[in-house]
């Protein structure tokens, strides 16, 4: 990852000394970790995004270190509930949480209160992986292009449908930038995962969603129930040439990345956070992980624990400027 030369907010300042000052445990202790199975926490239910890359990871570490880990999937509440039983659990490196964007980074800009301090109560270890977003339709579907989506829109005053994995997702968060941009307004109907959401917009309950790559992969293509009209990068995908950006039609910057990262409860030991960095990096590093999520869009990062604390800061603060401007709060 390029490093930030901007000069840094007091909330990257506490974020970068908390990592820097996380306890620091003897090598012995470093060696003999993992001691039992490790909890793997996903704040989403099984099939989206932040699950399958979860699945990659453990699925390495158990082959590295000889011990379990057993993912866990707790969606509820737009992640409060997974990382809430994170933030609480001991910070040994036995429970890890699968971060992502909607929690981590959004959360703090939409809830008055929150049972969790994403910045205080975790401990970053790497960014895997950015995930961008399709905007999808049924493939039975009379919507053709996001042209004609936006003419349709406009026509339908308000009574079409949007899915989104949660309210203060990057899916969500996505979508009223573009309704914003695009003039229109549709109806929102929040799910918990985008899995769930897929589900609906396969049975035609809902018109339109921006999902992440990942998740609508198996559904896009020849045969598909999905069919994808954009995407949300500056620039087209490699893996999907053909598919036009929303920037490129007639919203110039617009971009909407989703990501994801492994945590720690706060005052895990650094020798433990490190032992993760390093196995969790060399996995993203494998052909057989890093190709197969490049061919769904998917760009696997891996980073120190300083680079993702700045990250993260920046997110926040990117997204908390959208979800002021789009007014979206909940308590």
């Amino acid at each position: 990852m390029k490093s930030d030369t901007r000069k840094p907010s007091m909330l990257r300042k506490f974020l970068l000394l908390a990592v820097l000052a996380a306890p620091a445990f003897t090598p012995a202790y470093a060696q003999d970790y993992p001691t039992k199975p490790i909890n793997f926490v996903v704040p989403y239910p099984p099939g989206g995004a932040s699950d399958v890359v979860a699945r990659m990871i453990g699925e390495k570490l158990e082959k590295a270190w000889g011990q379990a880990v057993v993912i866990q999937n707790r969606p509820g509440g737009n992640g409060i509930v997974a990382l809430s039983h994170v933030a609480k659990s001991a910070p040994d490196g036995h429970t890890i949480l699968m971060s992502n964007v909607g929690p981590s980074a959004i959360n703090p800009s939409i809830y008055s209160k929150l049972p969790y301090d994403s910045v205080k109560d975790f401990a970053p270890v790497t960014l895997t992986n950015l995930v961008p977003l399709k905007m999808v339709v049924n493939a039975k579907s009379e919507i053709s292009s996001v042209a004609d989506l936006i003419t349709r829109a406009k026509a339908a005053n308000g009574k079409m449908t949007y899915g989104t994995g949660g309210t203060g997702t990057a899916g969500h968060l996505a979508l009223e930038l573009f309704m914003m941009k695009a003039g229109i307004k549709m109806e929102g109907v929040n799910y918990k995962g985008d899995g769930l959401a897929l589900q609906d917009i396969m049975g035609g309950q809902i018109d339109v969603m921006f999902t992440t790559v990942v998740s609508a992969a198996p559904h896009v293509g020849p045969g598909g129930r999905l069919k994808a009209l954009a995407v949300t990068t500056k620039e087209r995908l490699a893996s999907d040439p053909e598919l036009p950006t929303i920037a490129e039609l007639g919203m110039p910057g617009f971009e909407a990345v989703s990501w994801g990262g492994v945590m720690a409860p706060a005052n895990t030991p650094k020798a433990v956070v490190e032992k993760l960095n390093l196995e969790i990096n060399r996995a993203l590093e494998l052909p057989e992980i890093k190709d197969k999520l490049a061919q769904g869009g998917t760009v696997t990062v891996g980073s120190t624990p300083e680079e993702f604390a700045g990250y993260l800061v920046d997110e926040m603060k990117k997204w908390g400027e959208v979800a002021k401007t789009a007014n979206i709060r909940l308590e």
